[in-house]
């Protein structure tokens, strides 16, 4: 029997990641948010009613529109940890829409029936959906996350890895080795670059935080509030600092501490955040005294980092230290290329520095490639890359080096015989 695949959103960039298998199964229905604070998020296409719906991982640009598509009252499931930060954020979602006087995409009502319809379970539970079965492999990526491995009745396997990371983190363990499949859909956000060790990176980070508290400065680390934010923390108890920590990331944890089992060590991390002073939005202007603050939002598109640096930006002694991608257009693109940033209708010019570490939780160029390899040695037959701005270079280096590759478009169908 045929399958079809269809591709509505992730491909050839970041972000809104959707794809069907048969139009009956969606992986993903993700929203990618707008280049600068006051654009609208992008959506994949739509005009799909699936029946059932797996979610790899609580990003936004994952499971950031799952909540739109409850009309038609699916089937959802997903770990428990991707289970809430999908309300989480889908709460947040229509905050924002709020304050900014747009329409949301969804209302409570449909996050509701998001929380009704949603099955949460565990890694390796075997799932039938239709002519279906499903399982889900730890991904590595952040607290829950997976990848998807779907084989139909006559033997046809489908495995979409979701964002995945081979390398282990203070937070998390690495991805489970990926299983044997006959078609391959893989993320290639880093594509052509390889991540700095682990080691090293935490080694600069740590002295540049040091230097510029030791010339009286302020350290701003903007965080992801989901997983980056942790495994910061993590870091800086590890080497005798003391952080104030703000923002979304503090309810995160409230909540993945509850679920050691997704976690590499659960005790180390309760650790750091009992080494961490929790700050309250009234006293944020009575911290910034020769302070190590963790906030969001990682890309400066909103959070209390914004507060932060709205008050210290012309201060050369403190440094702003990113430590996750930067999607062009975002506030901190912005910072780290151009030396600016927004901040409602203000253009700040920063006398603050500002770096960039690289604490990805996605695979290396090196690592994308293993996959790769490992997928074709055990007879795999074909392979989409996308959730990549370069994911086309990327199949084009598949089908030079080992099996027939594709880079779909958005919109892109295909079948497969």
């Amino acid at each position: 029997m045929d399958c079809s695949l269809r591709f509505l959103g992730g491909c050839r960039e970041v972000g809104r990641s959707a794809v069907t298998i048969d139009d009956d199964i969606l992986l993903d229905y993700g929203m990618k948010p707008g280049e600068a604070p006051d654009h609208p998020p992008s959506y994949p296409l739509n005009g799909i009613h699936p029946e059932t719906v797996i979610v790899s991982h609580g990003h936004l640009d994952h499971c950031g529109l799952v909540p739109n598509i409850m009309d038609t009252h699916p089937r959802v499931y997903t770990t428990p940890i991707t289970k809430y930060l999908t309300s989480f954020l889908a709460k947040d979602t229509l905050s924002i829409a709020r304050r900014a006087g747009q329409m949301p995409p969804f209302d409570a009502q449909d996050v509701q029936e998001f929380l009704r319809c949603t099955c949460a379970i565990d890694y390796r539970d075997a799932l039938l959906c239709g002519r279906y079965t499903a399982e889900l492999y730890d991904a590595g990526h952040i607290p829950g996350s997976a990848s998807v491995l779907l084989e139909s009745e006559n033997g046809l396997r489908i495995l979409y890895t979701g964002d995945v990371n081979l390398t282990d983190t203070r937070l998390l363990n690495r991805s489970e080795q990926q299983p044997k499949a006959d078609i391959l859909i893989i993320e290639s956000t880093y594509y052509d670059t390889d991540h700095t060790p682990r080691k090293e990176l935490e080694r600069a980070f740590i002295d540049s935080i040091r230097e510029t508290l030791n010339r009286g400065g302020n350290a701003i680390i903007p965080c992801f509030a989901i997983g980056r934010t942790h495994e910061i923390l993590m870091i800086l108890h590890k080497h005798g600092l003391h952080p104030y920590i703000d923002g979304m990331g503090i309810d995160i944890f409230r909540k993945i501490i509850q679920y050691p089992e997704y976690l590499r060590d659960s005790e180390a991390l309760q650790q750091a955040f009992d080494n961490s002073t929790v700050v309250k939005p009234e006293a944020r202007s009575r911290i910034l005294k020769n302070a190590i603050i963790v906030t969001t939002a990682g890309m400066l598109n909103g959070g209390p980092a914004l507060y932060y640096i709205s008050r210290m930006h012309a201060d050369r002694s403190s440094k702003i230290l990113l430590t996750g991608y930067q999607v062009e257009g975002t506030n901190g693109y912005h910072a780290l290329r151009h030396g600016y940033l927004t901040v409602g209708k203000r253009v700040l010019h920063l006398g603050m520095e500002v770096e960039q570490y690289d604490f990805s939780a996605h695979c290396g160029d090196s690592e994308l490639k293993s996959i790769v390899r490992r997928f074709s040695g055990l007879g795999g037959e074909i392979v989409f890359a996308m959730h990549g701005d370069r994911a086309d270079d990327f199949a084009a280096w598949i089908s030079e080096h080992e099996i027939d590759a594709i880079a779909p478009a958005n919109g892109d169908s295909f079948i497969i015989e």
